[in-house]
């Protein structure tokens, strides 16, 4: 072996040294502390050493140098001397901005800029509902689960569900284990048969069985001022999701499809900001309008948006059938495993729920395509001035590293990646720079979205916020 490989070998080694040093220091401070620690947005509480030096090598993509682990691990130490409060903490951005504090007191830095340790009693947290428990509902489930921390934020406390086997509560657990989209669970699961629960990493979820939302008695099971979040789509009006109301253990509702009515469509980030006191049931909108809304926002306040057209190339999802056979939407009868399906989508109009100023301005379409998960949005816009592909691209960019909507927006540049590459994205929408094209006044954006995890992920947010336990971000989101 010649040298070069050596010092090659060598290098690695002493990431792999660092980043198992940041382990026991990651997790501890979340444990017990409720402090999230990422890079550009990557999580990195349970993950390996491998996966840690992944997230450092990442932000080359952005940086155009890779994250030195010797400056995070600096930061992640000074971070467990502290002990500080509940915080979500960037560390490539909290590195940058360390560097151009020109400060050398890395623990008085710290200490200004983080929130102080809360040294109350610690409460019980939020208790969360899910009722139905399909694709979004095991997705919200996984997230809740390995967001619980200290105990001090959401606590998932139940699933309501129809029985639907002998064994329902095994083959429940099981959906929850194993996932052919999304991989296995990070974690163990245990079923107690005799108490219809669900142990999921020290999780105590109930299981609970019913078909009408007013009968269910939350409070047996100690549920108490619980968000509920309804995954079923059964009920998307107000009078029909206010069943969940009639019960005591239950204050607000969530629903995790387009609200019809006067219920307001949430899409955090955006208008998250509506929500009141007195507002009890809401719509978390659609994945759709969730990976739009965002990019729509900032293109508009920058160059403005005339008018457009939004097609979205989409995964099949359940409500096909998988063979030919009768239903009693347009196309969705045939295959969904065969055939693109030319379908209606909502997501255009839905968008001027959350974005006033986008009323009659948009159209749309969608097309299911025969993907599991992970789609497109094409969006076909007349803006209000002039600009090019680079200054739109530019700006785009700045809002996924250090904007205000960088928790929705993702921004790659690659010429090889596609759609199975964005399978777990946390962010809403993630737009693909390479494929902007600009012309005068006229620009198409492409916007990936992983329509299951992503979304999970604004639905969760949207239960934070409900919840008043939305952990505050560091360095702070820009306006």
């Amino acid at each position: 072996m010649n040298q070069r490989a050596d010092d090659h070998l060598e290098a690695w080694k002493s990431k792999q040294e660092l980043a198992e040093r940041m382990i026991p220091l990651i997790g501890q401070l979340y444990r017990d502390h409720d402090v999230v620690m990422s890079v550009h947005g990557r999580s990195l509480v349970g993950r390996s050493p491998i996966d840690i030096i992944r997230a450092h090598s990442f932000a080359r993509k952005i940086d155009d140098v890779e994250l030195p682990l010797d400056e995070t691990s600096a930061i992640v130490s000074a971070l467990a001397r502290i002990q500080p409060g509940p915080a979500s903490v960037d560390l490539a951005l909290l590195a940058k901005a360390f560097r151009d504090s020109g400060s050398d007191d890395l623990d008085g830095y710290l200490r200004e800029t983080l929130p102080a340790a809360d040294t109350a009693a610690p409460g019980r947290g939020t208790d969360v509902v899910l009722y139905g428990f399909g694709r979004i509902g095991r997705l919200l489930a996984r997230i809740i689960i390995e967001h619980t921390g200290s105990g001090n934020g959401l606590n998932l406390r139940a699933i309501v569900v129809r029985r639907g086997s002998d064994n329902d509560l095994e083959k429940r657990a099981n959906l929850l284990k194993r996932d052919s989209v999304h991989g296995p669970f990070n974690g163990t699961i245990k079923v107690l048969e005799d108490e219809n629960v669900i142990l999921a990493n020290g999780v105590r979820i109930q299981v609970i069985y019913s078909d009408d939302p007013a009968s269910v008695d939350y409070a047996q099971y100690g549920i108490e001022h619980a968000i509920l979040v309804d995954n079923t789509g059964r009920w998307r009006d107000a009078e029909g999701l206010a069943k969940h109301l009639e019960n005591p253990g239950i204050d607000r509702v969530l629903l995790t499809a387009p609200g019809k009515g006067d219920l307001l469509n949430v899409v955090y980030g955006v208008n998250h900001d509506a929500i009141t006191e007195d507002q009890q049931i809401l719509s978390a909108a659609s994945c759709t309008t969730n990976a739009i809304t965002p990019v729509l926002k900032v293109l508009n306040d920058r160059f403005g948006v005339a008018r457009g057209h939004v097609e979205t190339v989409h995964s099949y999802t359940n409500d096909q059938n998988l063979t030919d056979n009768f239903h009693k939407g347009a196309r969705r009868g045939r295959s969904a495993a065969l055939n693109m399906v030319l379908a209606e989508t909502g997501a255009a109009k839905a968008v001027a729920k959350a974005l006033p100023e986008f009323a009659g301005k948009l159209t749309g379409n969608a097309i299911r395509v025969p993907t599991p998960d992970v789609s497109m949005a094409v969006l076909n816009l007349q803006l209000d001035r002039e600009t090019t592909r680079d200054e739109v691209n530019a700006v785009l960019q700045e809002v996924a590293l250090t904007g205000a909507l960088r928790t929705q927006i993702d921004y790659v540049e690659s010429d090889e990646i596609v759609s199975t590459d964005f399978v777990g994205s946390n962010r809403a929408g993630i737009v693909d720079g390479l494929a902007t094209i600009v012309t005068g006044d006229s620009a198409v954006v492409y916007v990936w979205y992983d329509n299951e995890y992503g979304y999970s992920c604004q639905v969760v947010r949207i239960i934070e916020h409900l919840a008043g336990g939305h952990p505050v971000h560091l360095p702070a989101l820009a306006n």
